[in-house]
């Protein structure tokens, strides 16, 4: 309960941010927020991820909702994504999060923590021109993130940062305090309680600093059922299948999906449990808390790594704290309104900024620099990307790029050469590794044009378990010039008998080949792989028109 009270403080003005910035109703936002929190937390598998809307998914919903040209048009696509997203779990679609790089979802934890110290100090200070949810660069009052640091310099507003430092300072040693009991009350509560205190003896005794209208949350007031229920807005599944409704349902599926599985992922990364979600389980509950969400007039939602973070920071250790998020949220819309719309934003900026802090500290950035070029410059691309463009684009970036990085170390590590000499005669040995692919072609090709000549070459395939036909072309180049370079040729493991058998009678002789010496189960020192590499019907002696047992050499002159 007490972190799920925590996250409920995050989550208030993230999910009337998002709503507005997206261009939607507020109220649409606590929808999804509340299902996020009660429905998807008793589908799902994951401990510590907490759902709602999503910051990523502004852009794309403020179109969708232009494009469909109703809002209760959209309600129907966000339906109707919660449908196709069970079916992507239904079919193990979760699987695709395992593929994201680590650096990339490191540098997307650590964006997100860089943003939010951009986007919440301006409303520390008093600057409140932007919603609270928007994490994109460009801000829809026409500034970006710095600009408005900038800006929100020359506005400062005396209250708001007044009750944002002395949110920060308990923030920071609230829990150092050495009072029996402190730590029983969480820090941010005491953060909310202490901005509403503050503004509070400002309004009673007439002060001018005192704050109000922008700088204070302002959800929808509620007297009675009736008003709660006219404002929930229904699905016009008139135009279920209306084509601009069938492609914005199909396109927040997926981004949603994937914002979802990185989140996750992400989230994961934090548990000081190191548990793992189950990502198609979770695929499955964020599709049933869409259809839900979508039913009520609520927003698509996501797993939201701002409260997954938030929910870790305050030290959940189950899916029940955000369960009591989603609760704490709705009773906070019926009973209490009043009360909520009192919370200064200052001090929830406080609240984010320590949070995000946490998600950014150096020590990542001096771990991810260790760990070397191949992972440190996908990380620091991913965050650079992120902060300066928004979050499914940098990410999109950070993924090409690590991915790049792959590819790179994949083809550097594609074969290697030993050499050794047997009096005048010099012998290089080509090893290849398990899987030699087409990208790894211009490698091997530059290798084999720098062998000198003269020489006796041996391609040494008994560790390979696959050879693209592109590789195996340039191999038979090679064999047909080999006769201008007085080089022999010897071919060993089973990945090449395809090959050899596949060449014409003149290269044949050119080449020869052989089964490496098996001894106390290893294959000339290695260990020993027939059983995978040979196929099931041939045998040693016959995969070649000739005896591979002996070690017959051509030489060419």
């Amino acid at each position: 309960m007490r972190s799920g009270l925590v996250v409920f403080l995050v989550a208030v003005p993230l999910c009337l941010g998002i709503a507005v910035a997206s261009g939607a109703p507020p109220f649409a936002g606590l929808i999804a927020g509340i299902v996020g929190g009660v429905v998807v937390s008793l589908i799902s598998g994951s401990a510590l991820s907490v759902s709602g809307p999503a910051a990523g998914l502004t852009v794309i919903v403020a179109g969708a909702i232009a494009t469909i040209g109703t809002f209760e048009g959209f309600l129907a696509a966000v339906v109707l994504a919660g449908v196709i997203q069970i079916g992507l779990g239904l079919g193990r679609a979760g699987a695709i999060g395992h593929y994201i790089p680590s650096s990339v979802i490191k540098g997307m934890l650590a964006a997100i923590g860089l943003i939010l110290i951009f986007k919440q100090f301006p409303h520390l200070i008093g600057y409140d021109s932007s919603p609270a949810g928007d994490f994109a660069f460009q801000q829809p009052n026409h500034e970006n993130t710095f600009s408005a640091i900038t800006h929100a310099f020359s506005l400062i507003q005396p209250a708001a940062l007044m009750v944002g430092l002395l949110g920060l300072a308990i923030m920071i040693w609230w829990d150092k305090l050495p009072l029996r009991g402190a730590r029983l009350i969480p820090a941010p509560l005491v953060v909310v309680l202490a901005g509403v205190g503050v503004n509070a003896i400002l309004l009673t005794t007439g002060s001018s600093i005192a704050m109000g209208g922008d700088q204070l949350v302002s959800i929808p007031m509620v007297g009675s059922s009736a008003e709660l229920v006219g404002l929930i807005r229904l699905p016009d599944f008139a135009r279920l299948f209306d084509p601009s409704v069938l492609t914005v349902a199909l396109t927040l599926a997926v981004i949603a999906s994937l914002e979802t599985l990185l989140s996750v992922e992400a989230v994961d990364k934090l548990d000081p449990e190191r548990r793992i979600t189950p990502t198609n389980r979770e695929l499955v509950a964020q599709g049933a808390g869409n259809i839900v969400s979508g039913m009520l007039g609520g927003l698509p939602m996501t797993a939201v790594i701002v409260r997954g973070a938030a929910n870790v920071n305050a030290g959940a250790r189950s899916s029940a704290s955000a369960f009591f998020h989603g609760t704490y949220l709705l009773l906070a819309v019926v009973f209490i309104p009043g009360l909520i719309n009192t919370i200064p934003y200052a001090s929830l900026a406080a609240i984010l900024l320590v949070t995000g802090y946490k998600l950014t500290k150096f020590g990542l950035y001096r771990e991810m620099y260790r760990a070397g070029v191949d992972q440190f410059v996908p990380f620091v691309i991913t965050v650079l990307a992120i902060v300066f463009t928004d979050l499914l684009v940098g990410i999109a970036i950070g993924f090409a790029l690590g991915v790049g990085f792959i590819l790179l170390r994949k083809v550097r590590n594609s074969h290697r050469i030993r050499t050794s000499h047997d009096g005048t005669a010099r012998t290089m040995r080509v090893v290849l590794s398990e899987d030699i692919s087409f990208l790894t072609r211009g490698s091997l090709a530059a290798t084999l044009r720098r062998l000198p000549n003269n020489t006796h070459v041996t391609i040494d395939a008994t560790r390979t378990i696959h050879i693209d036909r592109d590789v195996m072309e340039l191999l038979r180049d090679f064999i047909s010039r080999v006769p201008d370079r007085e080089i022999t040729v010897e071919f060993e493991g089973h990945a090449l008998d395809e090959f050899v058998a596949s060449l014409p009678p003149e290269q044949i002789a050119r080449c020869s080949s052989r089964t490496p010496s098996i001894h106390n189960g290893t294959i000339d020192g290695h260990k020993d792989r027939s059983d995978s590499l040979m196929p099931t019907h041939a045998h040693a002696s016959d995969v070649h028109p000739f005896n591979l047992s002996t070690r017959s050499i051509a030489h060419e002159h």
